[in-house]
């Protein structure tokens, strides 16, 4: 696959301004001509997590949509189909344990999972990981509030 390629021998390049962007425009492009169905299962998920309160949608640093509550991120989906979501490594291990998630594409030992989008149930268990996230991190809000 040459997005793991890029990612892991071209890392660097990421250092260059705006590079992971355009890269990943690139491959939003050539999912319009061979799979537009995922940029229609992208977009529900988009409008999906937008509908909860206190949400936004951002570029993220490295290409992609990122998902944010209160400004600050739930994960982010590459335009190659991966979606990426920290949680805690409890959770991390409870969700790769029961086959919802798998370890992150790069970062295996930090709470990062990933979710590869392929088809519509897919966009099911990403919109459920991105509610959960969404609600752990509606949680830790409140906790700081009442402090």
């Amino acid at each position: 696959m040459i997005f793991r390629f890029v990612v892991k021998y071209l890392g660097f390049l990421k250092s260059i301004p705006f590079f992971g962007l355009i890269y990943d425009s690139l491959i939003k492009i050539w999912l319009c001509i061979s799979n537009p169905q995922m940029l229609s299962w992208f977009d529900e998920i988009e409008e999906e997590v937008l509908n909860w309160d206190g949400t936004s949608i951002s570029l993220h640093r490295f290409g992609g949509t990122q998902f944010n509550y209160q400004r600050k991120e739930l994960g982010h989906l590459h335009s190659n189909g991966i979606l990426d979501i920290r949680f805690s490594l409890q959770i991390k291990k409870a969700l790769i344990a029961d086959g919802i998630a798998r370890e992150h594409h790069m970062f295996a030992k930090s709470g990062w999972v990933s979710l590869y989008i392929k088809n519509q149930t897919d966009v099911e268990n990403a919109l459920s990981l991105l509610s959960l996230a969404y609600s752990r991190r509606q949680k830790l809000q409140i906790i700081s509030i009442d402090k």
